[in-house]
Formats: C-alpha cells, structure tokens, sequence
C-alpha cells in the first residue's frame, strides 16, 4: 500500500530545521504542497531553493526570539498547523567536569526551547481546534549514555512534557506526540560521535539510517490520519525508506 500526503493550504513550523531530519521534513512537507518555515541559528543555503520554505534566524532558547518570529510566521500566513520541536544540541562530557553553562545551555536549547515554542503556537491552534506538534526524543532518555548525561536529562524530560502537554490540550483536538527517530547520519550525530567505535556499533545492531529515512513516519504524524496523541512512534530497529524506480 502506497501512501501519499496532502499539506496544500497548510503551514508547519520546524525548528532545528537547518540540516539533517529538520531539513529533510522541510522539504518533504513542502514537496507535498505546504509552506514551512525553519527556526534555527543556522541558514541553510540549499533550502534557498525551496520556494515553500522560508528561514528565520533563531536561537529556541531565547523566548522572545521564538515569540517574534511565530508572529511573523502568522501575519504572513494567518495560519500555523504543526510544529515540530526538533532543535537541540548534544555536547559530550564528564558529569564530573561538565561545565555548568553547557549543561545550562543543552537544557535551554533542548528543553526549554521545546516549551518556548509550544506556547507561541498553542494560541492560534486551540482557537483552530485543531494542531499536531511533534517532540523528538532519544534512546538514551531511557538506558543513558556516557558523557552524554544532559543531553539525555534533556530528552527524559521532553518525554515527560509532552505527555503532560498532550492531556492537557486533548479538549482542543491538539495533538502532541513523540518521535524516537533511531540513530540518524545527521551532522549532530557525526559531531558527537567523531570516532569510529559508535558507527560501528550501530551499522552491527540497529543499522544508522539517513534523515530521509524518518520523513514518512513524520508525516504521517503530522496527517489528519494519525488519530492519537500522548503517544510515541519509535524508529529504534527500521528499515531504510524504499527508493522508487524510475518513472513511479
């Protein structure tokens, strides 16, 4: 069975959506004929040649930053239809040494900036009665890893919040969900992994699969068939995406 997405009309806000899965989504979700716009601190000159996506600069731990740019979002479209929080950072360090403004700022960015952007967009979509957000959380929120404790702390939190979220903005048909999107080449996965020994433990396991790769899921999440919310999609063993034959 063959599935197909329809966003026309529709507006999507993606923050972290400079490069790896937050750009693949922009493009996907643009390619299905909806307007995206990306939040980072970080322009991404391929998405130039998006004509349905457009880039702001912002920093998600800065709650005025993402208020603004919300607001710019709305006076030029009148509308926002999904979010998907994606924005974070991943340093890697001893709880023993770790810098106390890394563990702050990895909090901010990762956690904080989630909340910031849920409250820009909670009043246009419940006034809507309708919404999707989508929170992305990791596998190391549930067995840790070393060196990697805020990062992980930051993502048992989000798995929290987004539960909590989603009970509450259930009587306004909003939905919230969380995405475990599994080990992904992405920029941030190969900065925080620059030795081999990670990439070869994944390619024997679970296999690391490409940003493409979680773009359906994301869709679907994001589509009036995904009927649920308080819910979690996990992509921990999957497969690469299908690549159509010519002429399909």
């Amino acid at each position: 069975m063959r599935a197909a997405f329809d966003a026309t009309g529709e507006v999507l806000i993606v923050t972290g959506g400079a490069n790896g899965i937050g750009a693949a989504l922009a493009r996907g979700y643009a390619r299905a004929g909806g307007s995206v716009a990306v939040f980072d601190v970080t322009h991404a000159s391929d998405l130039d040649q998006e004509p349905r996506v457009e880039q702001h600069t912002v920093d998600v731990s800065d709650r005025d930053a993402v208020f603004a740019a919300t607001q710019a979002v709305l006076d030029r479209h009148g509308r926002v239809d999904a979010l998907v929080a994606g924005a974070a950072v991943q340093p890697r360090s001893d709880v023993r040494t770790m810098d106390p403004e890394a563990w702050r700022r990895t909090l901010a960015v990762n956690l904080d900036g989630v909340v910031w952007a849920c409250q820009a967009v909670l009043p246009t979509m419940t006034a809507a009665q309708r919404g999707a957000i989508l929170v992305f959380a990791s596998g190391l929120a549930h067995m840790g890893r070393a060196q990697a404790s805020a990062y992980a702390a930051s993502k048992g939190a989000l798995i929290a919040f987004a539960k909590s979220l989603a009970a509450e903005v259930a009587p306004a048909r909003v939905r919230v969900n969380t995405v475990f999107p599994g080990v992904i080449d992405t920029p941030q996965f190969q900065a925080a992994n620059p030795t081999g020994g990670e990439r070869e433990h994944w390619q024997k396991t679970t296999g690391i699969g490409t940003p493409d790769d979680v773009v359906g899921p994301l869709l679907f999440l994001l589509s009036d068939a995904a009927t649920m919310t308080g819910s979690t999609l996990t992509r921990d063993r999957a497969f690469p995406a299908e690549q159509e034959e010519d002429g399909q």
